[in-house]
C-alpha cells in the first residue's frame, strides 16, 4: 500500500487517539461533547458522499449497491445530526423516545437491500425482477416489524422502558441478520468484492457490539458523548470511510453466475414467503395473547392489515410476472421445438437428395445411350410408308414414351448435378420480375391473375443467376398448375427485406397442398401421370440450400398454398470474400 492510500489510516489514527485521550478525562465539557458529535457527523456525511461518488463510477447492479449504502448512511447521518442539534445547538438532553431512533433503525434496511442485490454476481434479466420483488417484500416486512413492535410504545401510548427494550432487541436482531447476510456472501465471493464484504462485516460487527453496550449504558444513565464507548464508535466510522475510499478507487468486476445464484434466489423467495405468512400469525397473537391496552392492539391490527394489503399487492405483481414469464418460456419452447423439427426435416431432406443424387447420376448416363437408340429406331420405323396404320401408330407410341423417358432422364441429370456453380451478386427483384413475366405469357388473364409486389431497391444476394431463376420459375409454375386444376384464381408474388434476409413469398388461391411436408421429397407429385416427374421442387430445395437459404411450404387457413424462400443478404465485403473463396 503506497502513501496515497495510507493517508486516511493516519487521519483515522489521529481521530481515534484524540477520542481516547478525551475519554481519559471522563469529562462532560462542552468541547468534548462537540468534538464527539461533530466528528461522528462529519465521518457519516463523508461516507454518504464517497459512496455516492462510488456509484457514479460504477455500472449496473454495482451502482445500485453503492446508492443503497449511501442512503443507509444518510439515515444514520440524519440521526446523528438530530443528536448533535440537541446537545450542541439546543444544549438539551435527548428526549426519550428520540425521533431519530426510527432513522437509526431504518438505516440497516438499505444495507440489507444493497447486499441482497449481490453486485458480485453477473445477473440474468430473466430472474432479476423476482429477486427485486422478494427483496422489497422483506424490506417492507422489516419496516412493518418496527411499526408493530416499537412504534406503539413510542408514539401511540408512551411506555419508555418497554419501548427501549423492544427497540434494542429488534435493532440487535436486525444487525445480526445483516451480519449473517454479509457472512453468507463472503463464503461465496472472491476477489475485490470479497475484501469489501469482509471490511463491511468487520466494521458492522464492531459497531453492533459497541451499540449494544452503549444502549445498556444509556439505560443505566452512565453514558455521555465523549465517553469510552465513543472510541469503538469512532473506530467503526473511520473503518466505514476507509471502505468508501477503497470503493472509489476500484471498480470490482462481477463474477459469473452459478449454483449459488439459484440457492440465494430460493432462500430469498422462502424468506419473503415467511414474511407474508407471519402477518396473520402476528394478528392472531395480538387478538388472543397481547396484554397491551386496547388502543395499542387496535393500532397493531390496523398496521398488520395495511402490511397484508401492501405485501399481497406485491405478491399479485410477482405472480403476474411469473405467469407472463412462464407463457414466454412456453412460447420460446414451442418455437425451439419447431426450429428443431425444421432442422431435422432439412437434414433428412439433404440426406435424401445426396443419396438419390449419387444413385441417379450413374443410372441416367447408362440409360441415355440405349434410350437414344430406342428413340431413333422408333422414329425411323414410324416414318416407314410400308407399315400398316396400326403398326405406324404403335411405332409412334413407342417414340412418344421414349421421349418422355428422355425428358425424365434429363430431369434426373439436372437434379443430380446440383454442384456449386459460378456465383455473382444477384438482384432478386429483377430476376423475380423476369420469371413472373415469362410465366405470365402462357396464361389466360381472364382465369389466372398474377400480382407481383417487389420492394424497391431490394438488396443483392450472392448466388447463381440461372439456378435462382429456375427455382423461381419452378415455384411459379407449380402454383399456376394448381390454379389451372380449379379453373383459375390468383397468384401473389411478394419480395421484401426482413433483417438480413431477402424473403420471397408465392401465395396462390388454389386448393393447397395435400401433404405439405412431402412436397420436397424426390418423385413426390400430385399431377397426372405423364405431366410431372416429382423432381422439380426437390431440385428447387437443393438450389435454395446451396445458396444457404431456407424454403418452406404450408397451406393457408383461408385456402391455397404458400411458399416462402429466404436468402441471406451479403454485404460488399461479403461479396468480395465469397468471390475470393469461389476463385
Amino acid at each position: 500500500m503506497d502513501l496515497r492510500r495510507q493517508w486516511w489510516w493516519w487521519v483515522s489514527g489521529v481521530l481515534v487517539t484524540a477520542t481516547a485521550l478525551l475519554a481519559l478525562g471522563n469529562s462532560q465539557h462542552f468541547g468534548v461533547i462537540a468534538f464527539s458529535n461533530v466528528t461522528a457527523l462529519v465521518l457519516l456525511l463523508l461516507c454518504v458522499g464517497l459512496m455516492f461518488k462510488a456509484s457514479y463510477s460504477s455500472h449496473g447492479i454495482s451502482r445500485g449497491f453503492w446508492i443503497l449504502m449511501a442512503v443507509g448512511f444518510a439515515f444514520w447521518a440524519s440521526n446523528q445530526a438530530g443528536w448533535t442539534a440537541y446537545e450542541l445547538v439546543m444544549r438539551r438532553p435527548l428526549p426519550d423516545p428520540f425521533w431519530g431512533d426510527a432513522l437509526l433503525f431504518l438505516h440497516v434496511v438499505p444495507f440489507m437491500a444493497a447486499v441482497a442485490l449481490r453486485p458480485h454476481r453477473i445477473h440474468e434479466t430473466k430472474t432479476g425482477s423476482f429477486g427485486v420483488l422478494n427483496t422489497l417484500m422483506l424490506l417492507i416486512w422489516w419496516v412493518f416489524l418496527y411499526g408493530f413492535i416499537v412504534f406503539p410504545e413510542e408514539y401511540v401510548s408512551l411506555d419508555a422502558p418497554v419501548y427501549t427494550r423492544s427497540y434494542d432487541l429488534l435493532y440487535l436482531i436486525e444487525s445480526i441478520m445483516f451480519l449473517g447476510m454479509l457472512g453468507l456472501v463472503i463464503l461465496n465471493t472472491r476477489g475485490d468484492w470479497k475484501r469489501i464484504y469482509i471490511q463491511l462485516f468487520g466494521a458492522t460487527a464492531l459497531y453492533t457490539i459497541n451499540s449494544q453496550a452503549m444502549n445498556a449504558a444509556i439505560i443505566r444513565g452512565t453514558y455521555h458523548s465523549g465517553d469510552w464507548y465513543d472510541l469503538a464508535y469512532m473506530t467503526s466510522l473511520c473503518w466505514f470511510v476507509g471502505i468508501a475510499l477503497r470503493a472509489s478507487n476500484l471498480n470490482p468486476k462481477p463474477e459469473a453466475t452459478g449454483d449459488g445464484t439459484i440457492r440465494w434466489t430460493a432462500l430469498v423467495s422462502k424468506l419473503a414467503m415467511f414474511a407474508i405468512l407471519s402477518l396473520p400469525l402476528l394478528a392472531l397473537w395480538t387478538i388472543r395473547f397481547d396484554s397491551a391496552p386496547k388502543n395499542l392492539r387496535d393500532f397493531r391490527l390496523v398496521l398488520t392489515l395495511v402490511a397484508m394489503l401492501v405485501l399481497g399487492a406485491l405478491l399479485f405483481v410477482k405472480q403476474y410476472l411469473l405467469d407472463d414469464q412462464l407463457t414466454r418460456f412456453l412460447s420460446e419452447s414451442n418455437q425451439s421445438f419447431d426450429n428443431l423439427q425444421r432442422l431435422q426435416t432439412e437434414l433428412v431432406q439433404k440426406e435424401k437428395l445426396a443419396s438419390l443424387g449419387q444413385l441417379v447420376a450413374g443410372a441416367a448416363h447408362e440409360i441415355n445411350n440405349p434410350l437414344a437408340a430406342i428413340l431413333g429406331y422408333s422414329e425411323l420405323l414410324s416414318s416407314n410408308p410400308t407399315l400398316t396404320p396400326a403398326q405406324a401408330s404403335m411405332a409412334a407410341k413407342i417414340a412418344q414414351q421414349a421421349r418422355r423417358t428422355r425428358d425424365l432422364v434429363a430431369d434426373l441429370l439436372s437434379f443430380a448435378q446440383q454442384t456449386p456453380a459460378e456465383k455473382v451478386a444477384v438482384d432478386m427483384g429483377v430476376l423475380l420480375n423476369r420469371a413472373v413475366q415469362i410465366e405470365a405469357l402462357h396464361l389466360d388473364p381472364k382465369k389466372i391473375q398474377v400480382e407481383a409486389r417487389i420492394e424497391s431497391s431490394l438488396p443483392r444476394i450472392w448466388g447463381n443467376t440461372n439456378q435462382l431463376f429456375q427455382a423461381c420459375v419452378q415455384v411459379i409454375g407449380n402454383a399456376i398448375d394448381a390454379l389451372e386444376e380449379v379453373g383459375g384464381g390468383k397468384l401473389s408474388v411478394n419480395a421484401r427485406r426482413e433483417g438480413n434476409y431477402v424473403v420471397l413469398e408465392f401465395s396462390d388461391s388454389g386448393p393447397g397442398m395435400r401433404e405439405p411436408a412431402k412436397v420436397f421429397d424426390p418423385f413426390y407429385t400430385t399431377k397426372p401421370i405423364g405431366k410431372g416427374t416429382g423432381l422439380g421442387l426437390s431440385a428447387t430445395y437443393g438450389v435454395v440450400q446451396n445458396h444457404e437459404g431456407q424454403i418452406t411450404c404450408q397451406n393457408k387457413p383461408e385456402g391455397g398454398a404458400l411458399f416462402i424462400l429466404r436468402f441471406p443478404i451479403t454485404t460488399q465485403s461479403g461479396f468480395a470474400a465469397s468471390a475470393a473463396s469461389e476463385g
